[in-house]
């Protein structure tokens, strides 16, 4: 299992940390990229549009997952 990664990012307004799996970070650098925007872009993305209650680190999970498809 890797260890894992945090990275701040302002969301919002409001500074957040996200700590998540090395692979995870890369899928989602890779997805922002391929989208034509920033990691902060993607990540405020996923926070805008997930479900109330759900932790956004996995928000960023499930979205990485649903895309790398």
């Amino acid at each position: 299992m890797g260890v894992l990664r945090k990275r701040s990012f302002s969301l919002a307004g409001h500074r957040t940390s996200v700590a998540l799996e090395p692979e995870f970070w890369q899928a989602l650098a890779a997805l922002a990229a391929g989208g034509g925007i920033s990691l902060a872009a993607l990540v405020a993305r996923v926070d805008a549009a997930r479900l109330a209650g759900r932790p956004l680190a996995s928000a960023l999970r499930v979205y990485a997952l649903m895309r790398e498809r």
